[in-house]
């Protein structure tokens, strides 16, 4: 497990700044911990408290990645008022609940802990699939080509590699640094160094690069290119690649979902912001766009509900409850 504490403004007392380090220090020894500064509002003069509670939330949801997965948690860390209730009352009805990310299980696991044995999760982009701790649906990469891949990355400059295995996030030993974990562990909150990648004790989902300068569309998409033959090459963010099989996405792991426990697609709701939701939209009836999705996303949806911040997927299955769809 990993923790990141987003603090909106610095402290402007310098004889602060000792003890916030020396804190910082002291968790490290137990739990990789980083601290990420977001600039304060502006022009907060003539807004309410609850106006620059609103311009705070955009500034802090602005500092995360696309491909993030943001957590129904409030300002004092607990899931949105009603969650559990509406988690209640789909399980009366048999409807399953299913947390789909670019994230690593373990780390989707680690954030709804609480419904580790109930919830379905589709992690990895789709790659795998968990029920109860087991694993019903996976597409490994064939290990050779992950680690040609890995080697063609070897000459970029300012790129971490990682070897994503079904148990661990793998990343060599001289990049797995204090810095790299930090950005590491917001996906992977199991990892480990290791030598080399070539006797990796673990079949990959996928390989992902990270760039630390944030220019990923030109510092590693060009460059892995050369694979897109035989593999699927994503620009997940302006800081992340990732390659994995063809024709792998949440899409197909909802597909598979669907095989497996005999549902119709005109049975399942789906809630998506960014593009590596797209082919997921496409697999269901009840297609919701999040107000603040890409437009691509908008088009693809046959619905649409509240933003991130308002809570838009409690909204929308309250819609379909409300509405006796489910």
């Amino acid at each position: 497990m990993k923790i990141c504490l987003f603090v909106v403004g610095k402290t402007n007392h310098n004889y602060l700044s000792p003890g916030i380090e020396d804190y910082s220090r002291r968790v490290n020894r137990y739990v990789p911990f980083a601290i990420q500064y977001i600039a304060d509002a502006k022009n907060t003069r003539n807004l309410t408290q609850a106006q620059q509670k609103v311009a705070e939330g955009q500034n802090l949801l602005a500092a995360f990645e696309p491909s993030d997965c943001v957590v129904l948690l409030d300002e004092h860390g607990n899931v949105p008022e009603g969650f559990d209730e509406i988690i209640a009352e789909l399980e009366k009805r048999g409807v399953m609940f299913a947390p789909a990310s670019g994230r690593q299980y373990y780390s989707l696991e680690d954030s709804f802990m609480k419904y580790k044995d109930r919830f379905l999760f589709l992690a990895e982009n789709g790659t795998v699939v968990m029920y109860k701790g087991e694993k019903i649906f996976t597409c490994p990469m064939n290990k050779q080509l992950a680690q040609q891949v890995l080697k063609a990355a070897e000459p970029l400059e300012n790129v971490y590699s990682v070897f994503c295995g079904t148990k661990n996030g793998y990343v060599l030993k001289h990049q797995y640094t204090e810095e790299f974990l930090a950005e590491l562990h917001k996906y992977y909150t199991h990892s480990a160094p290791i030598p080399s990648f070539i006797d990796v004790p673990d079949e990959p989902v996928k390989v992902s690069f990270f760039d630390t300068t944030g220019h990923a569309e030109e510092t590693i998409y060009p460059t892995m290119r050369q694979f897109e033959h035989c593999l699927q090459v994503v620009l997940a963010s302006d800081y992340w690649v990732d390659i994995m099989n063809p024709g792998i996405n949440k899409g197909v792991a909802v597909q598979e979902v669907q095989k497996r426990f005999g549902i119709r697609p005109e049975e399942c709701a789906a809630f998506g912001d960014y593009m590596n939701d797209a082919e997921m939209m496409q697999s269901v009836y009840y297609s919701f766009a999040m107000a603040n999705a890409y437009p691509e996303i908008k088009k693809l949806a046959r619905f649409q509900t509240e933003s991130n911040v308002d809570h838009g997927v409690l909204r929308g299955i309250e819609r379909l409850i409300k509405e006796g769809l489910i």
